[in-house]
């Protein structure tokens, strides 16, 4: 366990108060076949079951009886030929006593509980599930099927798991740091190995391996692509081209599950063309806006806006976006450019709390989510507190496809030159991405060096550190 026992207790104390009355089950994961039953994927625990129970074991379930205070540690202990393949490991019942628990049973009991809970009429509170065996375990104990669990969450379990984990203490910020740590290894080892005929694939992979060599795994699949105006651009053997961009979206998690998330866009022949370096700088200067904005108090859907506007600005200046930037912003001709929101919280998932609903997590009842395109794929728009930690990622991209479609349909045509436009189709996308901590006072970069962004800095540091080994790639 990362916390001590005290920490436990006490998110479980506040939990209880918060959802105030019924039997709250929070499933732990279990393992997930890869090809056959024992070939498995690395094991990743669930969350919210991490966050108030502390343990990484699979095959848990954590109850809390609301109303009396009772806790039970919920698993079976293995047995010898488990041991014999994979040691022996802590019983339940020390899993229990470690994380402050009063009790512990074999699964068997959970059954019996969750039952005499509905005989009893009091509400059972569950998570809404994401994996499938899970969502078989509550079908069989509930009666609910899969297709309507998410539904029948509990959104007073799931207000009391988000009100909880968004501030983060300090022991978690630590914690974080340690996760931003791994993401500036892996980006700057992304700058130096970033030259013309070096594939994504071998980048993508030397990238994983530093994330588990220092840590649990990667935060998500990393983003390694040419062309960056593919949001989710995974590594492909493409080798790099000179004189193209190389967009690197990529992040760690620590051994209790902590998440970084950081993008870089780095010039493979070294240098940032004219015509790059004015894209370049429109993004970094909205990163460093949403950074001088950020504090608490400040709705996260204003700074997006405020991003929005400034980079509107920008490209009328270049000839790509014309009249009142006001009235286009309102229009969201700016999301030809830029389809996603500014950011979204970050914790122990690198989406955090993704899972539980984003109109829970990212919003309120001050701030509701929007269906335009592009600011409805905002994730988080409500006002920052300290301790919330958020990512700051503006982006550029020329989608070809994207421009066809608005431009065939006339879609905010006041406001788009679409022949100045056309001429970036084979430009690809720029993101500029960091994780941001709201301080009292304002905010700060997570990890201890922060990886180059700027331009002149970002050139300064390939040309002193690129790699030149003689690796066959």
């Amino acid at each position: 366990m990362l916390f001590s026992k005290e920490t436990y207790v006490e998110r479980r104390r506040k939990l209880r108060e918060l959802v105030g009355s019924g039997l709250i089950v929070l499933f732990g994961n279990n393992d997930s076949p890869n090809n056959y039953p024992s070939n498995v994927y690395k094991f990743r625990q669930d969350s919210a079951f991490l966050y108030f129970f502390g343990q990484h074991r699979n095959g848990l379930v954590g109850v809390i009886d609301a109303d009396s205070g009772n806790e039970v540690l919920i698993g079976d202990d293995i047995d010898i030929d488990d041991i014999v393949w994979y040691g022996s490991v802590t019983s339940v019942a020390q899993m229990a006593e470690e994380c402050g628990v009063g009790a512990s049973a074999p699964m068997t009991r959970l059954a019996q509980m969750v039952e005499h809970a509905v005989t009893d009429g009091r509400k059972v509170h569950y998570l809404p599930p994401y994996r499938h065996d899970t969502m078989i375990q509550i079908m069989d104990l509930l009666g609910i099927h899969p297709s309507q669990q998410r539904e029948g969450a509990s959104l007073s379990l799931i207000k009391a798991v988000v009100k909880l984990r968004s501030i983060k203490s300090e022991e978690e910020i630590a914690e974080l740091e340690r996760a931003s740590v791994i993401g500036y290894k892996m980006h700057t080892t992304a700058m130096r190995l970033a030259r013309p005929g070096v594939t994504e694939q071998y980048i993508g992979g030397v990238l994983d391996g530093i994330a588990s060599s220092y840590g649990a795994q990667v935060s998500f699949p990393s983003i390694v692509s040419m062309h960056g105006e593919i949001l989710h651009g995974y590594p492909s053997p493409r080798a790099l081209e000179a004189g193209r961009l190389l967009l690197v979206d990529a992040g760690a998690e620590t051994n209790e599950n902590y998440c970084s998330d950081h993008t870089r866009t780095t010039p493979i022949s070294g240098k940032f063309t004219t015509k790059q370096k004015e894209i370049y700088d429109i993004v970094a200067d909205c990163h460093d806006l949403a950074l001088s904005h950020a504090r608490p108090g400040v709705r996260w859907w204003d700074v997006h806006m405020a991003v929005c506007a400034l980079m509107t600005d920008r490209l009328k200046e270049l000839g790509l976006m014309k009249g009142d930037t006001e009235e286009a912003v309102r229009a969201g001709a700016h999301a030809l450019f830029l389809p996603h929101g500014l950011g979204h919280m970050m914790g122990m998932d690198v989406h955090d709390m993704e899972g539980l609903g984003q109109v829970y997590v990212g919003f309120d009842d001050e701030t509701r989510p929007s269906s335009q395109f592009g600011t409805n794929a905002l994730r988080f728009g409500r006002r920052l507190e300290a301790g919330h930690v958020v990512t700051d990622e503006p982006g550029i991209y020329f989608i070809p496809d994207l421009i066809d479609d608005w431009q065939k349909k006339g879609i905010n045509a006041q406001y788009l030159n679409f022949d100045k436009i056309n001429a970036y189709r084979d430009f690809g996308g720029i993101r500029i991405e960091d994780d941001v901590l709201i301080t009292p006072d304002g905010c700060r970069f997570l990890g201890k060096e922060r990886i180059p962004y700027h331009t002149a800095d970002v050139e300064r540091y390939v040309e002193e550190h690129r790699e030149e080994s003689p690796v066959i790639y």
